[in-house]
């Protein structure tokens, strides 16, 4: 094949041609993948630093989703503390409404054996009250027991050898005991009971001594009579005194006294509240079971682990949040009954019952409230380590295509400056094969 020889001026408009060429299909392809670096032939430093940057860049938004799972486990769990915590405060209502209807089931007594002046008394008295004439009758004297009439007011019980009077008012645990004098009446018996603030205690305008407790326990009221005053209070103590009633005259000796032994009834609007509390109880226990999110639920005593960032080991920074087992039993809100409190129960009836639950529905919303602060904490610092993630990503893709991204606008224009370039070279090129065809004309 023969050689064609090509001029100087040809050969270099060819050669200019073809670098122009060169760079105006590198700046399209840079303005059709809006990359400058594409490959590690470009720029091995920058373009492996961007790859570098944009893997981790990869990795902690693949962490933003457990990030965002825990963010949720956690605030599930705090709209359960939430809920179970206006469950507490429908229960707390519920005791005061107990609490609050108190009258029926105060142990009270009032009986035809409670009667401590009759209708001879008025006469013999010259018309006295019944009332005024039980109030001044003394509790013993050196005697059998007399009525009262015009010159005496009468006494209850013989203190001929016994002279040393007590008196104890009792109901649960709680217990007064004071000494009488010898000369003390019906008036000081019913002070010192009042006193007591075990019962209070009345005279009623039939000469019945009214006794009501305080309390819902039974209540036992007992007048002692010995030799000696510890004696006495041994008496008045005593069972047997205290199933005596006080209007009936006793035989003297050392268990010489009266009393009153009275129980409490059922309240009928208590015994409507059982079923209300219990299903509040109820719905604590149910509700802490539906609080659980993705298989998590802290209000069972799961554990949430929360992973950072991308390394492992000791590097790796997480966060483990530690749940608890939320039921009624463990807030300590017992079972109401309306019966004898056996274990895990309460009897509604029982004013003492009904106090210890009060105060355990307060230790319950305590801790509630000391959990719900625990679960925010986490909460707070989960969700800032979310936010960091979320800018941490956008800085280390901004990083990355800082490296490779084409500036648009600089290859645009200089793609436009080629394409200028590429028409002078091809006229540069028709210029020198028009020379060639010059010389061709003189022969």
């Amino acid at each position: 094949m023969a050689t064609v020889s090509l001029s100087a001026g040809v050969r270099s408009a060819l050669t200019s041609l073809s670098q122009t060429n060169s760079a105006s299909q590198q700046g399209q392809y840079r303005l059709a993948t809006g990359k400058k670096v594409n490959s590690a032939v470009d720029n091995p430093v920058n373009f492996f630093t961007a790859a570098g940057l944009n893997d981790r860049a990869g990795q902690l938004t693949g962490l933003l989703d457990g990030i965002s799972n825990g963010v949720q486990t956690i605030t599930a769990a705090s709209q359960g503390i939430d809920s179970a915590t206006k469950l507490v405060e429908s229960l707390q209502s519920t005791v005061k409404q107990a609490q609050a209807d108190a009258a029926a089931n105060r142990p009270n007594k009032v009986g035809t054996a409670d009667v401590l002046a009759n209708a001879a008394e008025v006469t013999d008295t010259g018309g006295k009250s019944r009332k005024d004439i039980a109030l001044d009758k003394r509790i013993g004297e050196a005697a059998v027991a007399a009525r009262a009439t015009a010159s005496d007011t009468g006494h209850l019980i013989d203190t001929t050898t016994n002279t040393n009077l007590a008196l104890t008012v009792s109901a649960g645990a709680t217990s007064y005991t004071v000494d009488l004098s010898a000369t003390a009446t019906v008036r000081d018996l019913v002070n010192e009971i009042n006193k007591s603030g075990v019962a209070t205690a009345s005279v009623d305008d039939s000469g019945r001594l009214n006794v009501t407790g305080s309390g819902s326990d039974t209540l036992r009221v007992g007048v002692g009579a010995s030799t000696s005053a510890a004696l006495a209070r041994v008496n008045a103590s005593s069972g047997t005194n205290q199933n005596v009633a006080i209007g009936l005259a006793v035989a003297d000796g050392d268990i010489a006294g009266a009393g009153i032994v009275s129980a409490g009834g059922n309240s009928t609007v208590r015994s409507n509240l059982i079923k209300q509390f219990n299903d509040l109880r109820t719905q604590i226990n149910e509700l802490a079971k539906d609080t659980s999110f993705n298989g998590k639920n802290l209000l069972n005593g799961d554990k949430l682990s929360i992973v950072f960032n991308e390394k492992t080991g000791a590097n790796q920074s997480k966060l483990d949040v530690q749940g608890s087992v939320l039921n009624s039993a463990n807030l300590g809100v017992l079972e109401a009954t309306s019966a004898t409190a056996v274990t895990g129960t309460f009897n509604i009836q029982s004013d003492t019952d009904l106090a210890s639950v009060s105060d355990a529905l307060t230790s319950a919303l305590g801790s509630l409230r000391s959990t719900a602060s625990s679960l925010g904490s986490s909460l707070s610092i989960v969700q800032a380590r979310q936010d960091f993630t979320k800018n941490l990503v956008n800085t280390l893709t901004q990083g990355a295509d800082n490296l490779v991204l084409a500036d648009t606008n600089e290859e645009g224009a200089k793609l436009l400056a080629l394409q200028t370039r590429q028409q002078l070279s091809q006229t540069a090129l028709t210029l020198s094969s028009q020379a060639d065809q010059a010389v061709l004309r003189l022969f």
